[in-house]
């Protein structure tokens, strides 16, 4: 039976190591990075992207920068010229740099930030949003009315490449998450040009029970095992 499967799935997806799937990330990319707080966070794909790779002018798509995840020494690199999330004020070396100019912030309600990326992976170029009307956030932005409720024009968002975290992948590509740990992953494998996944194990195509696949293989590009970093 797993051999019958095993033919009918076609798929493009690679197995690299880190600094192989790390070295395709151009300058000046936008990059989605999966986790909330330290939660499903792609710690190791960071560390090799703050290690082994000197790309600059980098926008950085994510919940925040926590001080506590690799996305902090990238940050003190000087590295990320612009971050787009819902929080960053547990950095307060970012809110400093940011006041001085030295770092481009944008702001959205944490819901809208999902939708956004999750509509820039179904191909939709922007929403209408009731949440942060009459706010900072709305400013300069467009309104209309719907139902007599006023509502913001939000855009969707999009990235060169997202960096994820998942708990298992088939060697197919299909994806598990472990309960939080999916958090912002799963829509952001969906909302970039090229996917690169963090995974503790892989195991063989088949193996995975097919109700518990969140992200299916072909929203999946590279698929890195964590491994130790020497």
């Amino acid at each position: 039976m797993r051999a019958d499967y095993e033919k009918l799935v076609k798929t493009n997806v690679q197995f690299l190591s880190a600094v192989e799937a790390i070295r395709k990330v151009p300058e000046s990319a936008t990059i989605m990075v999966g986790g909330f707080g330290i939660t499903g966070i792609p710690q190791y794909l960071l560390q090799i992207l703050v290690d082994k790779s000197e790309v600059r002018n980098l926008t950085i798509i994510s919940n925040n920068i926590n001080t506590d995840t690799n996305l902090y020494p990238l940050f003190k690199q000087n590295r990320i010229s612009k971050v787009i999330g819902t929080y960053f004020t547990t950095n307060k070396e970012l809110v400093k740099a940011h006041r001085k100019g030295q770092i481009r912030v944008e702001l959205l309600p944490q819901g809208t930030f999902s939708e956004a990326i999750r509509l820039g992976g179904s191909g939709i170029p922007a929403f209408y949003t009731p949440t942060s009307v009459g706010t900072e956030l709305a400013k300069n932005k467009e309104t209309r009315f719907f139902n007599g409720r006023e509502h913001v024009l939000e855009e969707s968002l999009h990235a060169d490449v997202s960096l994820i975290k998942a708990y298992k992948a088939d060697k197919a590509g299909n994806l598990i998450y472990r309960k939080t740990a999916r958090n912002f992953n799963p829509v952001m494998a969906m909302a970039a040009d090229l996917t690169i996944v963090e995974v503790e194990e892989v195991v063989e195509i088949g193996e995975l029970d097919p109700e518990a696949i969140i992200t299916p293989f072909p929203f999946v590009d590279i698929i890195v095992k964590k491994e130790g970093i020497s």
